[in-house]
């Protein structure tokens, strides 16, 4: 009897299935006997994260859902700034809980009701966008309170996450996670600009308080600016309180997740302490090993690892 024809559902969740192995076998790293310990630190804004299926401005499927954990595999980071995360409940269809801790920032829902886009014809709606930390089980940390300075008192404004990590056989890391005011990449006149700049004196105590500790931090996430083009006004202000000890992990890098942004807007900023602590070449780009219109975020996660 000849063997019963693959339907095209069979065919699509077998190719499924197989770029899933693949992917985590591709992040699997394998421990060196003689490597110091380290740490890896990411940032991922994964665009529109709801917790049920078919919700939110970019809806998924439960195939999705499962991409994006072999996605998380083979990232392999052991801290993870995320973005645009509904709740919890979503951030634990990503980073199970089995392998993750999460935390995540307690804004309140600003109770907004607005279509996906401006547009109503497909009905969707904009979900919570959330700020949170995947932390790998097994490494300790202590969560301080949110950042929700950072909101300027407008509910729609994202608050940051703030955690200290003692990694073991590691000094404690302070690291804040951050998503800032969208529509300022760069310059001074668009109108979102005047939003992003008030966030930066929060940044700055931020960073002044974590100076006078004498504690190596991070500042991770989607700061929606590009920091690195020359002079950049907001690195310069940062660079006002910090003197200058700051650095992008990301240095002169470019870009590739999308052809058409050749600068970074998500960015892993070190103290001079940290920076004393990463590895180097560490920094990394994961572009999904995908073409661009098949990546299932809008934004590539970047990661550094440190001792």
């Amino acid at each position: 009897m000849p063997a019963p024809e693959l339907t095209l559902k069979a065919i699509h969740t077998l190719a499924l299935s197989s770029v899933l192995i693949l992917l985590a076998a591709c992040g699997t790293r394998a421990p060196r006997p003689d490597a110091a310990p380290s740490i890896t630190i990411a940032s991922w804004n994964i665009e529109h994260l709801a917790a049920a299926e078919g919700s939110g401005c970019r809806p998924r499927s439960d195939s999705d859902y499962a991409a994006l954990r072999a996605h998380a595999d083979a990232l392999d980071a052991d801290v993870i700034a995320f973005q645009e995360v509904e709740s919890i409940s979503a951030a634990q269809r990503v980073f199970t809980p089995e392998r993750y801790d999460v935390v995540m920032s307690s804004r309140p829902a600003s109770g907004r009701q607005s279509y996906c886009r401006r547009d109503a014809t497909a009905g969707l709606m904009i979900r919570n966008q959330g700020v949170g930390i995947a932390i790998r089980k097994g490494i300790a940390f202590t969560r301080h309170a949110d950042l929700d300075a950072l909101a300027l008192g407008d509910p729609d404004l994202r608050w940051g996450v703030d955690v200290t990590l003692r990694p073991t056989g590691a000094d404690p890391l302070r690291v804040l996670a951050l998503h800032l005011k969208s529509g300022c990449a760069r310059g001074d006149q668009a109108e979102a600009c005047p939003t992003l700049f008030d966030q930066v004196p929060v940044l700055q105590s931020w960073i002044a308080e974590r100076q006078s500790e004498g504690i190596a931090f991070a500042l991770v996430g989607d700061w929606n600016r590009r920091l690195t083009l020359p002079d950049d006004a907001v690195w310069r202000r940062l660079g006002e309180v910090s003197g200058d000890s700051l650095v992008a992990a990301a240095g002169a890098r470019g870009a590739t997740c999308k052809q058409r942004y050749p600068d970074f807007i998500d960015h892993i900023v070190l103290d001079s302490r940290a920076f004393r602590r990463m590895l180097a070449d560490s920094f990394a780009e994961y572009t999904y090993g995908l073409p661009e219109d098949e990546h299932p975020s809008d934004h590539c996660p970047v990661s550094v690892r440190l001792r």
